[in-house]
């Protein structure tokens, strides 16, 4: 499959989900798939699980546990996740080798604003946490010997770019508007 066909074959609708756009999905979740990504300079292979979770909380009313979440659409048939996970292998270059290391590391994500000044190690979770709240399972054939923690092993920070401030002032300057220089 040639680049292109793999990059449109991710945009179909089985692949999407609602999301919090402006301080989640446009700000720090943009960030953290750019984390993601730059953790190849690290790794020889990277492989990266995403998913919804409806994840329950508290009920300042009763004290009781409960999931509740959006539903939208017209009609109403769209569920709208609490949160998010990914769960991230980042594989040595003997990743075959029944001795090689992986590093993994497991976040979940609230489906909510996050401010960019916020570490992303705050969420990192254990692995079998998001198995519990999936139900899915990610690295039980991985032996617990030949893990590490991601976190330990690469600085689990976020670059903050702001994009759409970016690229108000690149639209107001070739207007002919006076917009102030980003500080780099």
């Amino acid at each position: 499959m040639e680049r292109q066909e793999a990059m449109d074959s991710t945009f179909v609708l089985s692949n999407m989900c609602p999301q919090v756009g402006e301080g989640f999905n446009r700000d720090y979740w943009a960030h953290f798939e750019e984390f993601c990504r730059d953790l190849t300079r690290h790794y020889p292979s990277v492989r990266i699980v995403t998913g919804p979770l409806y994840l329950p909380k508290r009920d300042p009313r009763d004290g009781k546990w409960r999931v509740s979440y959006e539903v939208i659409g017209s009609p109403p048939n769209v569920a709208v996740p609490t949160h998010f996970y990914k769960v991230i292998y980042g594989e040595e270059s003997s990743a075959h080798s029944p001795t090689a290391k992986v590093a993994l590391g497991a976040f979940v994500l609230p489906n909510a604003e996050i401010p960019n000044e916020k570490s992303l190690a705050d969420f990192e979770v254990p692995v079998e946490a998001v198995e519990r709240a999936s139900g899915l399972t990610f690295a039980e054939k991985l032996p617990i010997e030949r893990r590490k923690r991601l976190c330990q092993e690469v600085r689990c920070e976020i670059l903050v770019r702001e994009f759409d401030r970016e690229r108000s002032l690149q639209q107001g300057q070739q207007r002919g508007g006076t917009w102030p220089r980003l500080a780099r």
